[in-house]
């Protein structure tokens, strides 16, 4: 039996977050969820995930801004932004794919989770920086230093 994909949820409501996962679970997938930015680069630089799903509108940093900064930091990660507020088109965006108001149903959702967790995009991963203590750090700007376990 192959692993199931990891999905890391970002949203700052609980119960949209718990609906999202619940959805993942009952599909094959492994949700992961986080309320804030903050709290998703602190699970991103200690698990292994596969994509990241994140809500526009989020406390201390929009959507939109974490995936620009995440995409520096793993540029092969798969990402998708939603919005319940904004159509596509209307603003841009630097994910891999956006579902905008009108068009983010759960099958839509799904498809797009199941076709972009089966490839990876973008370069290699670059070899993250050691410290001199030898522990990998992470860096994005308006963050503390996250430690890799």
């Amino acid at each position: 039996m192959r692993p199931r994909k990891v999905i890391l949820c970002i949203d700052s409501s609980e119960r949209a977050l718990a609906v999202r996962s619940f959805l993942l679970e009952t599909r094959g997938f492994r949700a992961i969820t986080a309320c804030s930015s903050q709290q998703a680069v602190e699970i991103l630089s200690t698990q292994h995930v596969d994509l990241v799903v994140a809500e526009l509108r989020l406390p201390q940093l929009d959507g939109n801004t974490l995936i620009g900064q995440l995409k520096q930091w793993m540029p092969e990660l798969p990402m998708i932004l939603t919005s319940e507020s904004v159509r596509v088109g209307e603003r841009p965006h630097q994910a891999d794919a956006f579902l905008g108001k009108g068009n983010a149903s759960p099958a839509e959702l799904i498809e797009r989770i199941r076709v972009m967790s089966a490839r990876k995009r973008g370069p290699k991963k670059a070899a993250p920086a050691i410290s001199s203590q030898g522990s990998t750090q992470m860096r994005i700007p308006g963050f503390p230093v996250a430690h890799a376990s």
